[in-house]
C-alpha cells in the first residue's frame, strides 16, 4: 500500500523542497532580511512603501457598499475561528501525546507579519492580520485533523473528495479489509515523513 506511495511521496516532498528555494530567491530580489523572524526592508525601500500606502479614507471611500456591508459578516467568524484554534491546541496537547503522534506547530501554520508592510494603510493591516491568522488556524487544525483521522481512521474514501489532506495517500484503499486488518498499528505510527521536515 504505502511502498507503492513512497518513491511519489519523496518526490512531492522534493518538489515542495524546489517551490520553497524558489520564493527564497523571490525574497532575495525584493532587499528584505530575515532578522530575529522578522522581515526588514532598507531604510530607502520602506520610504518608497510609505509614500505608497493609500490612505485609509480613500480605501472606504473606493469600497462598494456591499464589501462594506459584508464585512461584519466576514469579522464576526474571528470568534468561531478563535474558540477552533483553542480547542485544537487543547486536543493536541492532550491527546497526541498519548497516542504518540508528533505535535503540529503551530507557528509553522499561523503566520501574522504582512501587517508590518509599510504600504499597508490601517484597514489593509487590519485585513491582513485577520486573514493570516485564521487562514493559518484552518490549515493548523486541518493538518492535526490529518494526522488524527491516520491513526483512527486511515482508510480512503469511496468517492473521490476535493481538497484532500496530505495524509490521504497513506490510507488503506476503501473496501480493503486485509490491508486495514494488516496495517493498522503500522499506519498509526508511520509518521516518520514528519521527521524528515524538521
Amino acid at each position: 500500500m504505502s511502498n507503492r506511495l513512497g518513491p511519489l511521496l519523496d518526490e512531492i516532498q522534493e518538489l515542495e523542497r524546489i517551490v520553497a528555494e524558489k520564493v527564497q530567491q523571490t525574497k532575495k530580489t525584493l532587499t528584505y532580511e530575515i532578522e530575529h523572524g522578522r522581515a526588514v526592508f532598507d531604510i530607502d525601500v520602506r520610504s518608497r512603501h510609505r509614500a505608497l500606502m493609500k490612505r485609509a479614507w480613500r480605501t472606504i471611500f473606493e469600497s462598494s457598499f456591499l464589501t462594506i456591508a459584508t464585512a461584519p459578516f466576514i469579522y464576526a467568524l474571528i470568534l468561531p475561528i478563535s474558540v477552533l484554534d483553542l480547542f485544537v491546541t487543547v486536543y493536541q496537547t492532550v491527546c497526541f501525546p498519548i497516542y504518540k503522534i508528533q505535535k503540529v506547530k503551530r507557528q509553522d501554520y499561523v503566520v501574522v507579519d504582512r501587517h508590518a508592510l509599510a504600504y499597508l494603510n490601517v484597514i489593509e493591516k487590519l485585513n491582513c492580520v485577520y486573514c493570516g491568522y485564521c487562514n493559518g488556524v484552518l490549515a493548523f487544525s486541518r493538518e492535526i485533523a490529518a494526522r488524527t483521522e491516520q491513526y483512527w481512521c486511515p482508510i480512503k474514501h469511496a468517492r473521490r473528495a476535493k481538497g484532500c489532506h496530505s495524509r490521504t495517500c497513506l490510507f488503506c484503499e476503501f473496501g480493503d479489509a486485509e490491508d486495514y486488518a494488516e496495517n493498522l498499528q503500522k499506519l498509526r505510527n508511520e509518521f516518520h515523513d514528519l521527521q524528515a521536515r524538521l
